[in-house]
């Protein structure tokens, strides 16, 4: 019975020690500084926003993350610091185990540049406006014309189309929205327009176009054309 009850206490003695060391290192560790900051993008997109911006926004307007402290840190808030700016898609904070605050940053893509006659500003991939960067130009199609509630849906999926297309993204300069709401294209390296009609049938319209270039560039063809008509889609009705 006393060799029962002295093991239980030797337990109990190895427990609170434990306990102790533990809170004790927790407690430094947390009392501890920071040794830098770090800010990771992620994915293909040039740099729209500068490190320096997300920087500031991780460290507070601090002049540097050398002076805080770890307890010091709401991670969660400095997260949403980051995600609510208007060039970030979403970012993950965290702090290292050598203590560096780090921030993986993916940025919002860009599909479309709109220029209405008074402002300039981007399509992002998931339909949503994204201003311009003082950082860098994306290549992407520069569309005129309105958008509205009624067509920024479809006009969305179309730059997503037009996007998600090597030939597509590298051939499509241009999109002219009418007021009838049908689109007239601008391809880089020929003077045609390409009649695309409304937003319709859009994916067998594209698969027309690529068709009908891929023949005709072999012969061609394509510089004695002014437009492309896409509007029917059994057949490309082209106009000299």
């Amino acid at each position: 019975m006393k060799l029962f009850n002295l093991t239980n206490i030797r337990l109990v003695i190895m427990l609170v020690v434990v306990a102790f060391l533990f809170s004790f290192t927790s407690k430094r560790n947390a009392a501890r500084k920071l040794a830098k900051s770090e800010v990771i993008f992620v994915g293909d997109n040039a740099p729209f926003v500068k490190q320096e911006t997300v920087n500031k926004l991780l460290i507070e307007n601090k002049k540097d993350a050398s002076g805080i402290e770890k307890d010091k840190l709401d991670l969660n808030k400095l997260e949403k610091a980051v995600n609510a700016h208007q060039m970030i898609e979403k970012s993950e904070v965290f702090v290292s185990i050598d203590g560096v605050l780090k921030a993986v940053v993916k940025q919002k893509t860009p599909i479309a540049r709109v220029f209405d006659g008074e402002r300039s500003f981007y399509i992002d991939y998931k339909g949503n406006r994204m201003p311009l960067s003082a950082n860098f130009a994306a290549r992407v199609p520069l569309v005129s014309g309105i958008i509205n509630k009624k067509n920024s849906k479809d006009l969305s999926e179309l730059f997503r189309e037009i996007h998600n297309d090597a030939f597509l993204k590298k051939n499509i300069i241009g999109v002219q929205i009418m007021p009838n709401g049908s689109l007239l294209m601008m391809n880089r390296n020929f003077d045609f327009r390409i009649d695309f009609g409304r937003m319709i049938n859009v994916k067998r319209k594209f698969k027309n176009y690529k068709a009908f270039f891929q023949k005709a560039v072999l012969d061609s063809s394509l510089y004695k054309y002014n437009k492309i008509d896409l509007r029917f889609t059994e057949q490309v009705v082209c106009t000299k």
